[in-house]
């Protein structure tokens, strides 16, 4: 019967949830991402001209959010990344886009950005909301 019940038990192992604190990040803390021009970057999104998420090649994002506005970011296929020397991206590096230096306010951990489909919704809900407010 304990053999029958370590077998069970073990079969549903993968099932279980892991403890939270074990993988569990701290979102918002200031950050750093380690070689980021030997591929230590695999993914970005713009926030506009506000901001980048960078997604690490362990699967972590960041935000990143600039002094002033980063034009041409929000249509770019490829960013530079400028450590300033060194072997980490921080909040004082900068993002090359083009001909355009962008300087850093920012670096932190963040969660991984909304999907473009959810991100549309959200500010049509919002603009509809908005909308339909009537004012006092």
């Amino acid at each position: 019967m304990t053999r029958l019940m370590l077998i069970a038990a073990a079969a549903l192992m993968p099932l279980m949830p892991v403890h939270a604190g074990a993988d569990a990040r701290e979102v918002g803390v200031e950050a750093s991402i380690a070689f980021p021009a030997q591929g230590g970057v695999r993914n970005f999104r713009a926030d506009n001209d506000r901001g980048v998420w960078i997604e690490d090649q362990r699967r972590n994002w960041y935000y990143a959010s600039f002094f002033g506005a980063c034009s041409g970011i929000g249509n770019a296929d490829a960013i530079g990344f400028d450590t300033r020397g060194s072997a980490r991206f921080d909040r004082h590096g900068r993002i090359i886009v083009g001909d355009d230096v962008c300087a850093l306010q920012t670096l932190v951990s963040a969660d991984k950005p909304l999907s473009l489909k959810d991100q549309r919704r959200f500010a049509k809900e919002a603009r509809e909301a908005l909308g339909t407010q009537t004012l006092n």
